[in-house]
């Protein structure tokens, strides 16, 4: 994941959507669901663990995409 870089924390549903915003763009990403993970192994960890990355050559067009969606969520 040397050429990733993680571009939001969120909850599973947030970054689902992100997700589909950023395919619409053609641009790829990645998921590591860490709440998945601990509940698979028998942890508990919060909610909104789930990690999005993105190629780093595309990290400006993410976020040109993520910030205004993640504007209008927190409103």
């Amino acid at each position: 994941m040397i050429e990733h870089v993680k571009v939001l924390t969120d909850s599973a549903i947030v970054i689902n959507r992100i997700i589909q915003l950023l395919d619409e763009e053609k641009i790829t990403s990645i998921v590591r669901d860490n709440v998945e993970s601990a509940r698979l192994a028998g942890f508990g960890t919060p909610s909104n663990n789930v990690e999005l990355y993105v190629h780093k050559s595309d990290v400006e067009r993410a976020e040109l995409i993520i910030r205004p969606f993640m504007k209008k969520y927190t409103q």
